[in-house]
C-alpha cells in the first residue's frame, strides 16, 4: 500500500458514503451512530443501509439526496448527511427530508401508529448554529421548560469547524476528528480508540491507495467546480445587469458597489 500518496477526505460527501454508506461497514457505522444518539444499544443489533434516495411523488417534486439512510432493529429510521459548503435555506431543506421520510411511511388506509421515529444528523464543515460554540446540537419537539411534545422527529447537528483541537474524551470526538483530519498521524492514534475506529482508519486508507476511487472523487470534484463556477458566473452576471441599470439611472458608483457587491474597476468598466 502505498502510505506516500494523500489520504482521501472522510468529509467529503463521496468518501463519507463509501465509508459509512457501505453495509460491509454496519459495524462502523453503528459505533459512529452511538456517539451521537441516546438510542438503546439493542436497536443497532440489526442496521439495515437502504437506498439513500428520498422518493418523488410527482414529475414536479422536488428530489433530495440522502448521503446514507438507515433502518434499525424496530424500524427506525435515521439519515445521515455531510455538507462541505454552505447551502442556501439549509434549515427548511432538512425539515423537508424529514418530512418526506415521515409520510412515505404511511399509504392511504393505514392507522397514524404505522409511522416510526425519524432522526436526521447532518455533519457541516462551516458553523451552522452560531448561537453558541458547542458542536453537537440535538433538537426536538419541546416546550421551553423541557416538556417533550414527542419524540417522533429528532434533528443533529455536529460542525466540523466548531470541533476542539483537544479532546473532550468522549467517543464522539474521535469520530468527528476522524471525520476532519486528514493527518496519518492523528487518524493511528485514533485508531487505537476501538476495533470499529481501527477499521474505520484501514478502510480510508485502502480507499485512498485505490486507484479507481481517487479518480472518481477526483471526477467529483471537478464536477463540484464546475459547478460552483457557473453559479458564481451567474450570480456575477446578474449583479452587472442590476449595475448596468443603475449606472443609466446616474446613481453614484459607492452605492453601486453597496447595492451589487461589485469592485470599483468593474463598474468603471461597465460605464
Amino acid at each position: 500500500m502505498n502510505d506516500k500518496k494523500p489520504l482521501l477526505p472522510v468529509k467529503s460527501d463521496f468518501v463519507f458514503k463509501l465509508i459509512f454508506g457501505d453495509r460491509r461497514n454496519v459495524d462502523i457505522l453503528g459505533d459512529f451512530l452511538k456517539s451521537v444518539l441516546d438510542i438503546p444499544d439493542e436497536e443497532y443489533e440489526h442496521i439495515i443501509v437502504v437506498d439513500p434516495h428520498i422518493k418523488k411523488e410527482s414529475k414536479n417534486d422536488k428530489y433530495g439526496i440522502l448521503d446514507v439512510k438507515i433502518h434499525t432493529k424496530n424500524g427506525q429510521i435515521i439519515h445521515v448527511e455531510i455538507q462541505v459548503e454552505p447551502m442556501p435555506d439549509m434549515k427548511q431543506r432538512i425539515i423537508y427530508d424529514q418530512s418526506k421520510l415521515i409520510t412515505e411511511q404511511i399509504s392511504s388506509g393505514d392507522k397514524w401508529a404505522v409511522i416510526k421515529r425519524t432522526v436526521t444528523i447532518v455533519i457541516t464543515n462551516y458553523t451552522f448554529v452560531p448561537e453558541d460554540g458547542k458542536y453537537h446540537h440535538q433538537f426536538r419537539y419541546r416546550t421551553d421548560d423541557g416538556v417533550e411534545f414527542t419524540n417522533l422527529t429528532e434533528i443533529n447537528t455536529l460542525e466540523l469547524s466548531k470541533l476542539p483541537s483537544d479532546t473532550d474524551s468522549s467517543k464522539l470526538w474521535y469520530w468527528m476528528k476522524f471525520i476532519k483530519s486528514d493527518d496519518r498521524e492523528v487518524l493511528d492514534m485514533i485508531a487505537e480508540r476501538s476495533p470499529q475506529m481501527r477499521k474505520a482508519v484501514g478502510v480510508l486508507k485502502e480507499l485512498s491507495a485505490d486507484e479507481r476511487t481517487r479518480m472518481l472523487y477526483e471526477e467529483r470534484e471537478k464536477a463540484r467546480r464546475d459547478e460552483a463556477s457557473r453559479t458564481d458566473g451567474a450570480v456575477k452576471d446578474a449583479q452587472k445587469e442590476i449595475a448596468r441599470k443603475l449606472l443609466k439611472r446616474n446613481r453614484p458608483i459607492d452605492e453601486i458597489i453597496e447595492d451589487t457587491g461589485l469592485m470599483y474597476d468593474e463598474i468603471v468598466l461597465l460605464k
